[in-house]
């Protein structure tokens, strides 16, 4: 499970409410990341990483990193994503990278996603590049979301 107290307040960022996205809404950036980390999961991405940006950076509040075994895998993790927050009514403000697959990233705003294949991962490595930023857990056995 992401663990963290961070709601709306903390962050000063909100989604819409519950009667907007459904019954069960997302309530702050970091129910976001989690459902983005569970989404991936779901369809067995590999070396998943949370990020918490709040602190570092004025344009997003988690990274979501993750990769793929191939580019049909990329391809997988990312409709899941875009799957299961479109249940809750949230579209991303912009995809790159879809066509080849290779590092797609998603912006949702407070969470931005990047799925990478195993090439572009280690060639980027953008954990590198925010070492300090607090990571945060995932439980990987509530990967199966129930839906």
């Amino acid at each position: 499970m992401i663990t963290g107290n961070r709601g709306a307040m903390a962050t000063g960022r909100e989604n819409p409410g519950p009667d907007e996205q459904g019954e069960q809404g997302i309530r702050d950036s970091l129910e976001k990341a989690r459902a983005v980390a569970l989404a991936a999961l779901d369809k067995k991405a590999l070396d998943l990483v949370v990020l918490d940006m709040l602190e570092l950076v004025a344009y997003t509040d988690f990274f979501v990193i993750c990769t793929g075994t191939s580019a049909p895998h990329v391809e997988a993790v990312v409709e899941s994503v875009e799957q299961v927050l479109s249940s809750y009514g949230l579209k991303p403000s912009g995809i790159e990278g879809k066509r080849f697959a290779h590092w797609v990233l998603m912006d949702y705003g407070d969470v931005v996603v990047h799925v990478f294949d195993r090439d572009a991962r280690e060639f980027y490595e953008l954990e590198k590049l925010w070492l300090d930023a607090p990571r945060v857990e995932v439980d990987e056995d509530k990967a199966v979301m129930g839906r």
